[in-house]
Order: C-alpha cells, then sequence, then structure tokens
C-alpha cells in the first residue's frame, strides 16, 4: 500500500531529524564547557551523519543516522589565568561549537521535521477519507 509507504518514510525522516535536534541541543548546552584540569580539551562539537538505507520489505530508500560524529579542529584559546583549566601560558582552550552555526542546524532540523509532519498528516487524512468511502 502506498500510504504506509508514505507514512514509513515520513517517520524515518522525522526519527532522524529529531536526533539531530538533540545533538543541537546537546552542543549549545556546552558551549561554554572548557576542560577541567590545566591544558585539558574542551568539549568538541558533535555532528550527525545521514545516509540511506533500504527497506527491503517497502522497496524504498529511506534515511537514518549513519553516525554522530565529532567535529575535528583545533580549539580557540582565551586568556584567562585565573580559571583552572589554564595552561601554563594562562590560555583556556575553548569548545569549537559556533551558536549560529548551530542555531542554523536547529533551523533546518526542524524545518526537515515539520515537513515531513505535514506529509504524515496529509497521508493520515487520506487514509481516514478512504476508510469512510468504505463505510
Amino acid at each position: 500500500m502506498e500510504l504506509d509507504r508514505a507514512l514509513r518514510i515520513s517517520a524515518a525522516g522525522m526519527q532522524a531529524q529529531s536526533v539531530r535536534l538533540r545533538v543541537v541541543a546537546e552542543n549549545l548546552a556546552n558551549r561554554d564547557s572548557t576542560g577541567q584540569a590545566p591544558g585539558a580539551d574542551p568539549y568538541r562539537r558533535k555532528t550527525v551523519s545521514f545516509a540511506n538505507r533500504l527497506d527491503r520489505a517497502l522497496g524504498v530508500q529511506m534515511v537514518r543516522v549513519a553516525r554522530v560524529g565529532v567535529q575535528p579542529g583545533p580549539f580557540a584559546e582565551r586568556y584567562d589565568p585565573a580559571h583552572p583549566a589554564a595552561d601554563a601560558r594562562g590560555y583556556v582552550k575553548q569548545p569549537n561549537v559556533d551558536s549560529l552555526v548551530e542555531m542554523m542546524d536547529m533551523r533546518e532540523a526542524h524545518r526537515s521535521y515539520m515537513a515531513n509532519l505535514a506529509v504524515l498528516e496529509t497521508t493520515r487524512g487520506m487514509l481516514v477519507r478512504a476508510i469512510e468511502a468504505l463505510r
């Protein structure tokens, strides 16, 4: 049944975007999390990678979260010799989380989630009308 396929595809998209929203929220919550010991690394930004997965029962490609990784690269440093995580030079490593990038990711994930929800609701409405027509 084609409507069943649409429901499952939309649900898979919503699930993938909800993982993405959770990761963005975690990144924003930790944007000020520095290391605890002198010279220790701070929180490293997490990223989400998606992949297509063939659902053999339905015969369609569906999105899934392939992995949640971390963004490589150097950390910015801030001079704060009084901080407990300051190195010998007085610098503290800062997390590589950019609030603007996270907010853009959040908006994109939210829009994708809402688009999948709209498809789900439309499909549900079609199913309800089909059942009512059969009565």
